[in-house]
């Protein structure tokens, strides 16, 4: 009689069990249709590209080039916000944690050279207004949603700090304040030509200008000039002395918008970047003013969320373009 009666409670649990897991199946195919709806409705495409703007110094008369005036910056940070962009970290973005409200569009910011000019503290510790965090914490201030946070590509110019307890400050407040800090190498030497030895040690020492301040590895490193060197993979992976450095992402300084880190176009060794500019010489073409045009005008090239950081929407059709490693979040609609 034990063994029937134990018999029975098995055949029971194996019964619940069974109810249990429909249940489960029937609520995570509730679950996908809804999340499949909110992606048909605000059109995702999560396999679109991304603008990866690049800036340096923001001064109040910038000589021809790249520099932009403190007004001018406000003026494309305040664009991208009416336009429904999103700021998201050069880690972020290489990583794939891409999460945004649906509807949005992800927009990277990056500063190279560790310029004071992007961010200064004042005696309180508070960013001064008129550099480009500052202006960019006013943007955001202003704009709910419009995250304030950035890439900072830093070389031994610190910010113009000297001493290390102010290097400390000024890259510690950036930590705890959400914003990514890359590497830029050391010394900003070209990368072009020199040989395996000397583009490691450039780019360790880099890593290691970072790391015994901050404790914390950069995840991306931003190629001085944009020239790869002559093994492209020697700015992925290397070290020098004790020093070791294995990025996710290498940046580059243009043309054109970034792939989605989820399609197999994505090239982890070679990223574009766009130069902030208006629409004047080959900027016409190729900086932030025109291609910000341009996915206005092509609205179906350009990644839009579907507000869920753990699938990937997009237009069935374009499930080919999806790379293996993002098959399983897939959310074609």
């Amino acid at each position: 009689m034990s063994v029937a009666c134990g018999s029975g409670k098995s055949e029971a649990d194996k019964a619940a069990q069974a109810r249990a897991k429909a249940s489960n199946m029937a609520a995570a195919a509730s679950e996908r249709k809804a999340e499949t709806q909110i992606a048909a409705r605000v059109k995702a495409n999560e396999l679109g590209q991304i603008p990866v703007i690049m800036y340096h110094r923001i001064i109040e008369k910038p000589p021809p080039g790249d520099d932009r005036t403190p007004a001018q910056f406000r003026a494309e940070l305040e664009r991208l916000a009416k336009e429904n962009y999103v700021p998201i970290t050069a880690a972020e973005y290489v990583t794939g944690k891409i999460g945004i409200p649906a509807g949005k569009h992800p927009v990277v910011l990056t500063f190279d050279d560790s310029s004071p000019s992007q961010l200064t503290l004042d005696g309180m510790g508070n960013p001064k207004p008129d550099t480009a965090v500052g202006i960019l914490m006013d943007v955001a201030k202003k704009n709910p949603g419009f995250r304030p946070v950035a890439t900072f590509y830093v070389i031994r110019d610190l910010f113009g700090m000297a001493k290390p307890e102010e290097q400390i400050q000024v890259l510690g407040w950036l930590k705890d304040h959400g914003f990514d800090i890359g590497n830029h190498t050391r010394d900003h030497l070209n990368l072009l030509g020199k040989d395996e030895k000397e583009v490691e040690d450039q780019i360790a020492a880099g890593q290691s200008l970072i790391t015994t301040l901050i404790k914390t590895p950069p995840v991306t490193l931003a190629l001085p000039y944009g020239n790869q060197p002559r093994n492209k993979k020697w700015a992925m992976q290397g070290s020098a002395g004790n020093v070791k450095y294995d990025y996710r992402g290498v940046f580059l300084a243009g043309y054109t918008p970034a792939p989605s880190p989820y399609t197999k176009d994505f090239d982890p060794v070679g990223i574009p970047r766009i130069r902030s500019k208006e629409k004047v010489g080959d900027c016409v073409k190729f900086c932030s003013a025109a291609w910000l045009d341009w996915l206005n005008a092509n609205p179906n090239d350009r990644y839009t969320s579907d507000g869920n950081a753990n699938t990937v929407a997009f237009p069935k059709f374009k499930a080919p373009f999806v790379a293996a490693p993002f098959a399983n979040r897939a959310l074609p609609y």
